[in-house]
């Protein structure tokens, strides 16, 4: 590995000195509470949000059935990011909304942990999978749907502290 290359894994908590991804070793990092808010959102015709919205679609209740799918995504993170820590994870709460503007569904993951790593990609997860699930739920009716903008909104807790992401 190049010199350039050592400096950028030096700042990469995932790679080792030369290079390798490793899991980071959080032995020694205090328990704190720690929260991640993460958002997404399903874009779909109106007339398909409709569907959603009335809960008409062939498979059944898209907004539940994601919603549930969320919150198994999160507790199940860290079998799906190969470096990710299992989590003791004390909370989660996914929120699936049909959202006319869109239109669409906004779907938002909160998820606490009192520990030693933060839960952002469970928060993360959790969106994605969700998302996901809407997809394959009335992927029947629309499959021009379009998954975007899932993002960290918000974490607290940890050495790190307090992020907040721009409007």
């Amino acid at each position: 590995m190049n010199a350039v290359a050592r400096r950028s894994a030096a700042k990469l908590t995932h790679l080792n000195s030369r290079g390798d991804a490793r899991m980071v070793d959080v032995s020694a990092k205090a328990v704190t509470e720690r929260v991640a808010i993460a958002e997404g959102r399903v874009l779909m015709r109106r007339a398909t949000l409709d569907i959603v919205r009335k809960g008409n679609a062939k498979k059944g209740d898209v907004l539940g059935a994601a919603r549930i799918a969320g919150i198994q995504a999160a507790k199940r993170t860290h079998e799906l990011i190969p470096l990710c820590h299992p989590l003791p994870i004390s909370q989660i709460e996914v929120d699936v909304a049909a959202d006319a503007k869109l239109p669409g569904v906004t779907v938002t993951a909160r998820v606490k942990v009192a520990g030693r790593t933060g839960v952002e990609m469970e928060a993360l997860t959790a969106v994605s999978v969700a998302c996901l699930t809407i997809y394959d739920m009335v992927k029947a009716i629309e499959r021009g749907m379009r998954i975007e903008g899932i993002r960290l909104i918000e974490k607290s807790g940890g050495k790190s502290g307090h992020y907040r992401a721009e409007a």
